[in-house]
């Protein structure tokens, strides 16, 4: 593999997961509503959740997902479902910050487990995946060296750009000391997180 390559796949993986999401907005919603201790666990979730992604898509179950109408419909519905449910949750919220858990704050792994759950059963990720990578794999070479270079940089990408968002979103939590801003944003919020749960239901499996 030559550097211009990894470079290549660098820049555009850093692209990718900067435009926030699904995921941004859930680690969002959390750093909002319990500060800096969430940056760590959420990041790890959602690294987590990509690395399935990334390994199932290259196992071949993306090109299974793609081929097969019933099993992308079956994936693309509890992916869609539960985003769906996460949107509703917050957009009920209402003024409060713990949109997430009202009834005392979660728990490190519950938190990891939220953004993995979020990032991993999302199966425009899977996709995504499959029509991604082999643009940069080179035939000539390991597959599996080139596969484990891929994963490790992606995933280090996408706990940096989770882990950078928590903190910038704990560093805002000053500016949300209202009610009324904080219910702005988590029907704004909920309404996306809805959105991309439709999204994701009406997604074409061509």
């Amino acid at each position: 593999m030559t550097l211009e390559i990894w470079l290549a796949f660098t820049a555009a993986s850093a692209i990718l997961l900067i435009i926030p999401g699904p995921t941004v907005l859930l680690v969002v919603s959390y750093a909002l509503g319990q500060g800096w201790r969430t940056a760590f666990p959420m990041a790890f979730g959602v690294a987590l959740g990509d690395f399935t992604a990334m390994t199932l898509s290259m196992l071949g179950v993306g090109a299974l997902l793609a081929a097969s109408a019933t099993i992308f419909t079956a994936v693309k519905w509890v992916g869609a479902a539960y985003l769906i449910w996460l949107g509703i949750k917050l957009f009920r919220a209402g003024g409060t910050m713990e949109a997430e858990v009202r009834q005392g704050a979660a728990s490190p792994l519950r938190m990891l487990a939220h953004a993995w759950l979020v990032t991993a059963l999302n199966p425009k990720s899977i996709t995504f995946f499959v029509a991604f990578l082999p643009q940069f794999l080179d035939p000539n070479l390991d597959f599996m060296t080139q596969l484990a270079i891929f994963e490790a940089t992606f995933l280090v990408l996408a706990f940096v750009n989770a882990f950078g968002y928590a903190l910038a979103a704990t560093r805002a939590r000053s500016v949300f000391r209202s009610r009324r801003a904080i219910g702005i944003f988590n029907r704004a919020g909920g309404t996306l997180l809805i959105g991309a749960g439709v999204a994701t239901a009406t997604m074409r499996s061509s």
